[in-house]
């Protein structure tokens, strides 16, 4: 009988799709706990978001530094790989074949975003689950716009951030490329 299970299995992939700008310890504690779960993570980074919608202001990096930042940060996850892509998630989402998407929930003002971007999604493409997880008890304080501004106003954010992001902070203060 196991047997009939485990032929029967489907490789389960997922995307965690975001902004990433910049990422965070707390972007890397879901990926790697995500990764345990599922066969396949694709982390794809919005290109959209360069626009600077959903009123969280121009990006601070590119997406094309972001996608590198994230590539950086997670080579050592053998079932985890980078991309970026535009246009609606659901259809990038059934282009890769994925069965779902992971999001991430701190707070609860992040679960009735989240909430209504799930029931969109689900509108759009009933297939499309939404997965959502909570990031460990040390990272929940932890956002991308909290570590810009705290950056932005000379404080210590490498307790927040991997230190390939921290290197990046500082060339960017620094107007360096």
């Amino acid at each position: 009988m196991l047997a009939n299970v485990m032929q029967r299995s489907k490789k389960t992939k997922v995307i965690y799709p975001g902004t990433f700008d910049p990422l965070t310890n707390g972007h890397l504690d879901l990926i790697a706990r995500a990764a345990k779960i599922v066969d396949e993570l694709v982390v794809a980074v919005h290109r959209n978001s360069e626009r600077g919608g959903s009123g969280k202001g121009k990006p601070l990096f590119t997406f094309l530094e972001r996608e590198q930042m994230l590539r950086e940060s997670t080579t050592e996850i053998p079932n985890v790989w980078v991309t970026t892509f535009d246009g609606l998630l659901v259809d990038f989402a059934k282009a890769l074949g994925a069965k779902a998407v992971l999001r991430g929930i701190r707070a609860v003002s992040d679960y009735e975003y989240e909430l209504q971007m799930a029931m969109m999604n689900r509108k759009l493409d009933p297939e499309i689950e939404t997965l959502f997880m909570i990031p460990g008890e040390r990272y929940t304080y932890v956002s991308s716009r909290l570590v810009k501004g705290v950056f932005e106003l000379g404080g210590d954010v490498s307790s927040m951030v991997p230190p390939n992001v921290v290197q990046r902070l500082k060339r960017k203060a620094l107007g360096k490329p």
